[in-house]
C-alpha cells in the first residue's frame, strides 16, 4: 500500500485558493473600471470636453451655488483682498504693477481656492479646469469664455510664454498635442487651476515640475 504524499494533497487546495483570490481581484478590477471616479481622476481636468463637444455645459445643469457656499466665498474673498494689499497670497508674491481689472481677476481667482474639483462643475459648489476659469472672468470681469478648454484657447490674444503677464490663461495637454487642461496664470510662474478629481482649486509652478512640461500655449483676453 502507498503512503499519501501529504505535499501532493495539499496542492489541489493551495490551487483552489489560489483561484479564488485570482477571480476576486478581477472582479474588484471589473468594478473599479466601472466607477466614473476610476475613469476621470488624474485624466479629465477638462470635464466637459469629454461630456459636450459641442455644446456648453451651463451652470445651470451642476446646480446653482447654495447660500451656504456663496457666504464661504465672500468671507474668504475678503480675506483674500487683505492679503493682496499686502502684496502677498500665502506663498505666492503678486506682480506689483497688476492694475485694477487683473486685481479683480486675480483676487477672483485666488477667493476660490479650496473649492473641490467636480466633475462638469462650474459653481461654487465645485470647478472641472474651464468651469472654474469661465466662473471667475465671467463674475469678475463680465467676460463669456467658451466652455471648454480647447475652445478657450482660440480666444483672444496668443502670447508667448516668456512674455506671460497675470490674468493670461495657460493651456496644457496631458496627453498628447490636443489642449485639455487650463489655468489663470497669476506672475511669478505661478497659476491657479482645478487640476482633477480629489483636489481642490490650487495654486501651482508653471517654471517647474509637471505642468512646465505639459504647458502648449497661453492667450490674452482680459486687454491688459
Amino acid at each position: 500500500m502507498t503512503t499519501p504524499d501529504p505535499a501532493r494533497q495539499g496542492r489541489p487546495a493551495a490551487r483552489r485558493r489560489k483561484l479564488a483570490a485570482s477571480s476576486v481581484i478581477f472582479s474588484l478590477v471589473l468594478l473599479a473600471a466601472a466607477s466614473p471616479a476610476f475613469a476621470i481622476t488624474g485624466l479629465a481636468a477638462d470635464s466637459a470636453d469629454q461630456l459636450h463637444t459641442s455644446s456648453p455645459l451651463s451652470e445651470s445643469a451642476v446646480g446653482p451655488a447654495t447660500g451656504a457656499a456663496e457666504q464661504r466665498d465672500m468671507l474668504f474673498a475678503n480675506d483674500v483682498n487683505k492679503l493682496i494689499d499686502a502684496g502677498t497670497t500665502g506663498q505666492v508674491e503678486l506682480p506689483a504693477d497688476v492694475d485694477g481689472r487683473v486685481q479683480t481677476l486675480l483676487k477672483r481667482a485666488l477667493a476660490l481656492l479650496g473649492t473641490p474639483y467636480r466633475w462638469g462643475g462650474s459653481s461654487t459648489e465645485g470647478f472641472d479646469c474651464s468651469g472654474l476659469v469661465g466662473y471667475v472672468f465671467r463674475s469678475a470681469l463680465g467676460i463669456e469664455l467658451p466652455r471648454v478648454s480647447r475652445q478657450m484657447a482660440n480666444s483672444g490674444e496668443k502670447v508667448d510664454r516668456n512674455a506671460l503677464s497675470a490674468g493670461d490663461l495657460v493651456f496644457f495637454s496631458r496627453r498628447g498635442k490636443r489642449v485639455d487642461h487650463v489655468g489663470i496664470y497669476l506672475g511669478n510662474g505661478r497659476f491657479v487651476h482645478a487640476p482633477r478629481t480629489g483636489k481642490d482649486v490650487m495654486v501651482s509652478s508653471l517654471s517647474e515640475g509637471y505642468w512646465s512640461h505639459k504647458f502648449m500655449q497661453a492667450r490674452r483676453v482680459t486687454g491688459s
